[in-house]
């Protein structure tokens, strides 16, 4: 017989005999008249796990699989086995409530292997994990390079212990910490699951490992993410925080079904990533200015664009930082709360309970706020809600999908808001993107030529005010390197580059007819405030960033330009 036919084979014994033990528990549980659970496929509260040990477990045939306050739910294999009976009445004894559950011996092996995500130096619950101090430490000292990180976790993956699974992860989130790394991601092949870092934007391997072992990574991050174990055709999302000694980093778990297996992205919320003055953002000083000037107003809206991951909401929250003070009241309606400002109201929206940005942002005009922040607006009763906000004295902050400033005013013309009133409301339009800083290290300078100092000269060239050209030079630029300061990417760090418009009366007149982004530039001219090319440009030319990183984020060929 081919290998493959009896493989296939074996297989459908396997399923068979399995099916044969819970049919069997199955039938059992009506004979001694208690519920029957399939533990094969049903979730298994850790905490729960906590009430019995291992040893007693499968000393006695039972597990602890969910708890409620006291009630504990036990699935047992044999109600009246004198040594389980006993073990019951110990439980009792020390307070709980027992729910006997019958179920098969499979049903039971799965739950004691769930005993390997008990770390003894870890406590684990729905919605977090506490790593003691010096542990965490000690491993972002120690995973300060991708090279040590990838040489950790396949060190982990060799070991033995019990605990393999728990160190891994730990080892994958100290080092993603230690990188400041703002997403982890877990992707399955068809013999391997690749381990990546978005650093800095952009997505770094480290490294490839079995499937076998992901299997089991993958429950643990859905029992701390409070997720169902046993549903694996549909998307998930939830979360888990890490406590640290002087802060709490909230983590945010997605899982979507893949080819193969599930694919897991995990989004490392830090407060001190996010948390970036105003004056270190990297906008034109000039830009600064005009920015610094319209959000000392008391009314109007403030709208920042662009897509996923270009820094919106952290330009927002320098924004709201930079205006607070004890005489104004804050509110923002966010999804997430990414970083937690002090003296300001902040709320969460949750789709689940019906509670929108909209339904937010209206409750919040009854909060009597002087400053809103409403994380993005979606659909025409939010955006209606909004304007109507900065219209009737509020100063109103939002962010918008568009791909630039001038992008703005159509888009919220098209979500039915009327341009007659669009210009009284939106003080400035903003756009922005986020590109790498080159390493101070090791960036290497060279001298423009070909077709290189053509873009940089076109773009150059079309800057009109050239009072912003004085103290650049515009013969060289630096390229990336690589050292091991900065993880041999060439690049440290991030730099927004950015462009405005602001609502004068050449906009104002434009608007009314209903125009392209191109004609909405054209009426921008006379502000003489740089585009996200001319900006990035000058950076290049500065040595803060480089050309080919430019291009990445921002398109160079563009006719504005």
């Amino acid at each position: 017989m081919p290998k493959f036919q009896d493989e296939k084979q074996n297989l459908k014994l396997e399923e068979l005999r399995k099916q044969e033990a819970e049919d069997l528990a199955k039938t059992l549980s009506e004979k001694y008249n208690l519920p029957y659970i399939d533990l094969t496929i049903s979730p298994i509260n850790i905490e729960a796990l906590r009430i019995i040990n291992k040893k007693d477990a499968e000393e006695h045939g039972l597990t602890a699989f969910d708890i409620i306050n006291k009630k504990l739910k036990i699935g047992i294999l044999a109600p009246k086995n004198l040594k389980s009976r006993e073990y019951i009445e110990i439980l009792k004894r020390k307070g709980y409530e027992p729910e006997l559950y019958m179920v098969s011996q499979e049903g039971l092996n799965r739950a004691w292997e769930r005993y390997e995500d008990l770390h003894a130096d870890t406590k684990t619950r729905k919605g977090g994990l506490d790593i003691s101090n010096d542990e965490i430490l000690k491993l972002i000292k120690t995973t300060g390079s991708l090279e040590n990180i990838k040489n950790l976790v396949e060190n982990s993956l060799s070991e033995k212990s019990v605990y393999r699974i728990s160190k891994i992860f730990e080892v994958i989130l100290a080092g993603a910490l230690a990188t400041k790394a703002s997403d982890i991601h877990l992707e399955p092949e068809a013999d391997y699951v690749r381990l990546r870092y978005r650093l800095d934007g952009v997505l770094t391997d480290i490294l490839n490992f079995d499937t076998a072992t992901y299997k089991r990574l993958l429950s643990r991050i859905k029992l701390l993410s409070g997720l169902k174990l046993n549903i694996t055709s549909q998307a998930q999302d939830g979360r888990f925080s890490i406590g640290l000694k002087d802060k709490e980093i909230e983590v945010r778990t997605s899982i979507l079904p893949g080819a193969y297996a599930e694919t897991i992205v995990l989004r490392i919320l830090d407060p001190k990533a996010i948390s970036v003055p105003l004056e270190e953002l990297g906008i034109h000083p000039r830009l600064l200015q005009i920015l610094l000037y319209e959000i000392s107003k008391p009314n109007g809206m403030i709208l920042n664009t662009g897509p996923t991951g270009s820094g919106k909401t952290t330009t927002l929250y320098a924004f709201l930082k930079k205006i607070h003070q004890p005489g104004i009241k804050i509110i923002t309606i966010e999804n997430p709360i990414e970083y937690h400002l002090p003296g300001i109201v902040q709320t969460q929206t949750d789709a689940k309970q019906g509670y929108t940005f909209l339904s937010g942002l209206r409750s919040a005009l009854r909060q009597d706020p002087d400053v809103i922040m409403v994380g993005e607006i979606r659909d025409q009763e939010t955006a209606e809600v909004a304007v109507n906000s900065a219209l009737t004295g509020h100063l109103v902050f939002s962010t918008l999908h568009t791909n630039n400033a001038a992008g703005t005013f159509p888009r919220l013309i098209d979500l039915k808001i009327n341009p007659k009133i669009l210009t009284s409301a939106i003080n400035v339009a903003m756009a922005q993107r986020l590109t790498r800083r080159l390493c101070d290290s090791c960036k290497k300078p060279k001298n423009l030529s070909g077709q290189e100092k053509n873009k940089v000269d076109k773009i150059i060239n079309s800057i009109r005010d050239k009072s912003y050209l004085e103290n650049v030079q515009t013969k060289q630029t630096w390229e990336a390197v690589g050292c091991k300061k900065c993880n041999f990417t060439g690049f440290s760090g991030r730099i927004g580059v950015y462009e405005a418009i602001r609502t004068d009366e050449n906009i104002e007149m434009v608007i009314q007819k209903n125009p392209s982004e191109r004609e909405i530039n054209k009426a921008a001219e006379g502000q003489n405030i740089l585009n996200m090319a001319q900006d990035g440009t000058i950076k290049i030319l500065q040595g803060i960033t480089s050309l080919t990183e430019l291009e990445r984020v921002v398109d160079l060929s563009s006719e504005k330009v």
